[in-house]
């Protein structure tokens, strides 16, 4: 494997391939997330520093992010999204149709897909590995027509969205899912929903039914402990518990995906699922409440290019991604 350049200071060099230009990126900012802001201005200089032209883009809502990329898409090379898991969501759509790279600048509370990418929440570190160059490509799961990239939630999770203000994020940081979660335990109720998993139906009553594209969701649990986001699979487990405060014993088991093996959990794997439910059910997708049952879950195979740490030889890849991160690097203009 040719070995990563890197400059004076001990960072990654600009990519340059033989009859290519200059790189030119879109820096995609919400405002609204943590420290989405406080991000940009470091991040444009050191993208500068490195030969790379950036075009800004401000955003203030979800709508106003996939037209303000493809405004802009013919006249770069790249996207960087500085936010959290919500912004990237609304990205997703617009990184499908252009197929252009994905640079994440974790900039969120909880920056799940960049956990799942190996990506550091250090700005400059993170611009360090959009400067190297070196790419994946990894799934999008899609339900009933939006995109997600970590986790599509019914239940618990759906409530922890609908309940968690911008404001107890900004101020708490993590531990606003941790308080929220509490409340929502106190009210917690099952409901019935059935599971349509290659022509099988199974009824269940269930107090959240979770199906992951990427490993990591909610602040670093992990959906299962085998799952990748470029495996062309989706995980689902379904937490039928018949009392809540059981989940108090299994808290160590989501962190490291091993939930499954409690007889309380159902789990599959599988391509597609269908969810029904006696009445509509909001659905969690990367934080945001985006549709709602009854649901049609697929995956979308090798859907986006990212920007992603590459693994030196003896090196672990990134928890996300398959080990052929090891391999020859893909490099983009």
């Amino acid at each position: 494997m040719k070995p990563v350049e890197r400059n004076a200071e001990g960072r990654p060099a600009p990519v340059a391939l033989e009859g290519v230009g200059r790189r030119t990126v879109l820096l995609v900012s919400n405002p609204r997330s943590r420290r989405g802001g406080k991000v940009v201005e470091p991040a444009s200089a050191a993208l500068a520093a490195a030969g790379i032209d950036v075009i800004p883009v401000t955003v203030t809502s979800a709508d106003a992010l996939v037209p303000a990329i493809m405004a802009d898409a013919g006249r770069a090379d790249g996207v960087i999204v500085a936010g959290g898991d919500g912004t990237m969501n609304a990205a997703a759509k617009a990184l499908v149709e252009t197929g252009l790279p994905l640079g994440v600048l974790p900039s969120g509370t909880a920056n799940d897909l960049a956990r799942t990418l190996g990506i550091p929440e250090d700005p400059q570190k993170a611009v360090d590995i959009i400067v190297a160059g070196h790419t994946r490509r990894i799934d999008l799961g899609e339900v009933n027509g939006h995109f997600f990239f970590n986790v599509a939630s019914i239940g618990l999770a759906a409530e922890l969205a609908d309940k968690l203000t911008e404001e107890g994020k900004k101020r708490f940081g993590r531990l606003s899912y941790a308080l929220t979660a509490l409340k929502v335990l106190a009210q917690a109720r099952p409901f019935t929903a059935e599971i349509i998993n290659k022509g099988q139906s199974e009824r269940v009553r269930t107090l959240q039914i979770a199906i992951g594209n990427g490993r990591f969701y909610g602040g670093g649990m992990t959906v299962e402990s085998s799952a990748l986001i470029n495996d062309g699979n989706l995980d689902l487990y379904s937490l039928e518990l018949d009392e809540v405060w059981k989940l108090a014993l299994m808290i160590r088991s989501f962190r490291t995906g091993k939930h499954g093996l409690w007889e309380a959990v159902r789990t599959a794997r599988c391509t597609e699922f269908e969810i029904k439910t006696r009445r509509p059910q909001p659905i969690n997708l990367d934080g945001e409440l985006k549709t709602h049952t009854p649901a049609s879950f697929s995956v979308r195979p090798k859907a986006v290019t990212v920007y992603a740490p590459e693994a030196e030889p003896g090196e672990a890849p990134a928890p996300g991604l398959t080990p052929a991160a090891i391999t020859p690097s893909e490099r983009l203009p």
